[in-house]
């Protein structure tokens, strides 16, 4: 694909993130064209981590987000967002950081999950001990087994929540991603029917946000009067979800520039992309898709990836290849910084800030 290609590919060292900022201006337009507005959009933080692409989803009009890290929800912060909510349970130390970034950031509205009783008397703990109060939606399992209160035993967590002085309830927080069928129709119909089993013996309070599912069913709930969507991945597409949800017309917006290393052998050719620039968490075929390229990954190592190609002969030591994440929300972690691209050429370099796991908090 010749339009990712650089102008100036001897400026990025490899191996290298890169982000293209056109393409990701793009990507919001989009998003926010399927959710019918910016009114009920609650993008996600954990694919991006940067505070630049944050501030482009500011100027688009969007004002909530959804972060999984405090660090994340400090960026967040940061940028100027309004509205925050960590979307990850909190315990230990990490109750008392969350409680002191909303008093650093008294302009940004902070919630948190809670899906466990004990979770929630934890949180009222540290309000009773400092006088402090949490916003809080209550986290739904409806099948992904990860986190949330099964759906029998919402009821009776709601109702302690509610009794709560130091927790005040906003609503529910319902994310499906085990849903993702590559079939529309079908994927449809499994969302529907995960999240209508949350309300079947169940009334939410007038009042209450309803935040639902990520990317994979992100055009599903988008067509539901009143609930708030809150895709991610989106925003930079990658191999998987590209390959996987057909029906969204998302583009790759960030590519991993790399080199050719080595010939060792007729028939391989090594490039500087190992474990540490790219995700591993997939098989060796479902890593990075090269373009331009007939080859495929057949090994990685920490600093090389080996690629079995028809005739390396084809290839020259230095030669700049250009490969799509299988999985960009743990790629993009694995790099300090993306250069960033316009028109074709590189024109600046953003931090990928929170990838750290604090900032100042």
């Amino acid at each position: 694909m010749i339009h990712y290609r650089l102008e100036n590919p001897d400026e990025v060292f490899s191996p290298g993130l890169v982000f293209y900022e056109d393409i990701i201006r793009r990507n919001i337009a989009t998003m926010i064209r399927i959710a019918g507005g910016t009114d009920y959009l609650i993008p996600h933080t954990k694919t991006h981590k940067t505070i630049e692409i944050l501030r482009l989803q500011l100027e688009a009009g969007i004002s909530r987000f959804k972060v999984s890290t405090i660090a994340e929800a400090e960026m967040a912060a940061m940028a100027g967002a309004p509205w925050v909510l960590l979307a990850y349970p909190l315990s230990g130390p990490n109750v008392g950081r969350f409680a002191e970034l909303t008093r650093k950031f008294p302009s940004t509205a902070f919630s948190a999950l809670v899906d466990h009783p004990d979770a929630a008397d934890a949180l009222q703990a540290y309000g009773d001990e400092h006088e402090t109060a949490f916003s809080v939606f209550v986290d739904v399992n409806n099948g992904m087994n990860r986190t949330g209160v099964e759906i029998p035993a919402l009821p009776a967590l709601i109702a302690r929540v509610t009794s709560l002085p130091a927790l005040t309830l906003k609503g529910l927080h319902i994310y499906d991603g085990h849903l993702r069928n590559p079939d529309f129709a079908a994927r449809k119909q499994e969302v529907d029917a995960a999240y209508d089993a949350v309300f079947r013996e169940f009334t939410p309070e007038p009042g209450w946000m309803i935040i639902a599912g990520g990317t994979p069913s992100f055009p599903v709930h988008a067509q539901r009067d009143g609930v708030y969507c809150s895709p991610g991945t989106c925003l930079l597409w990658d191999w998987g979800y590209g390959s996987g949800l057909p029906e969204q017309p998302f583009e790759w917006a960030a590519l991993l520039l790399t080199r050719v290393v080595s010939k060792p052998a007729e028939g391989i050719v090594t490039v500087d992309l190992g474990h540490k620039a790219v995700s591993a968490e997939n098989p060796i075929d479902r890593r990075v898709l090269f373009l331009d390229v007939k080859g495929a990954l057949i090994g990685q190592s920490e600093e090389h990836g080996v690629l079995r190609v028809d005739n390396s002969d084809d290839f020259h030591i230095g030669q700049v290849l250009y490969g799509v994440p299988y999985h960009v929300c743990p790629t993009v972690a694995l790099h300090e910084t993306a250069t960033v691209v316009r028109d074709g050429r590189t024109t600046d370099s953003w931090t990928i800030l929170s990838r750290k796991r604090r900032l100042t908090v």
